[in-house]
């Protein structure tokens, strides 16, 4: 069983807690490294653009007759091979997004959270609701957990306003839910901060074998 520490909202130590099995398992590297390109390319807005031959400007008439004046016979200044023509086999506006199999997104998390807890980097706090939105009193917070001038992955229940306007001017912190955790904000954060709401959550949606709504919906009936 791994443990994790237990902290209370302001960062105090509170002992140690047991994390669900989902922490124990075996982290597997080639499918972050897939799951963490899938993501990138969905991110990429592929508007690149060249124009054609068909549709530089100009080229209304030959440049010049066919024969007898000594040069290369010429059709259209909008040609490939003249400066200012089109461009041949050019990048166009594409997606280029694919579709990645949800069981892998979801062993990816799974290796993701397992590495962060087997590394003693995964931190419970039993609540992290601020009373008011002051950026000073959660800098401080983290600073008592250990978390101060670190990266680190804020994981609640549920959308909290107050808490995501206190870490807005926190460099390197970031607030998520444990539904909208992802691979790139998993890799490059070091620490991971859980409150005990989402630690139960987190179980629950990234702890099954992996199958699909549908299939687990079908499974049901």
């Amino acid at each position: 069983m791994v443990k994790a520490t237990l902290v209370d909202g302001t960062g105090a130590s509170r002992g140690e807690v047991d994390l669900p099995a989902l922490f124990g398992a075996t982290p597997n590297s080639d499918v972050v490294h897939e799951a963490l390109l899938w993501q990138l390319a969905g991110r990429r807005l592929g508007t690149h653009a060249t124009k054609t031959r068909g549709q530089v400007r100009g080229g209304g008439r030959k440049p010049w007759r066919q024969k007898g004046t000594g040069r290369a016979r010429a059709g259209s200044r909008r040609s490939p091979i003249w400066v200012g023509g089109g461009i041949t086999f050019g990048p166009l506006p594409r997606q280029h997004g694919y579709t990645l199999p949800k069981r892998v997104r979801r062993l990816a998390i799974r290796s993701l959270l397992a590495d962060r807890a087997q590394g003693g980097q995964v931190i419970v706090v039993e609540d992290l609701r601020p009373a008011a939105p002051r950026t000073r009193d959660l800098a401080a917070a983290l600073a008592k957990m250990g978390v101060g001038g670190r990266k680190a992955v804020l994981v609640t229940a549920t959308p909290d306003v107050t808490l995501t306007k206190a870490a807005a001017n926190l460099p390197g912190v970031t607030v998520l839910t444990a539904r909208t955790l992802n691979v790139h904000d998993l890799l490059t954060h070091a620490a991971l901060v859980v409150t005990r709401e989402a630690l139960d959550l987190l179980a629950e949606v990234w702890g099954g074998r992996g199958r699909s709504d549908g299939a687990a919906r079908r499974a049901k009936r």
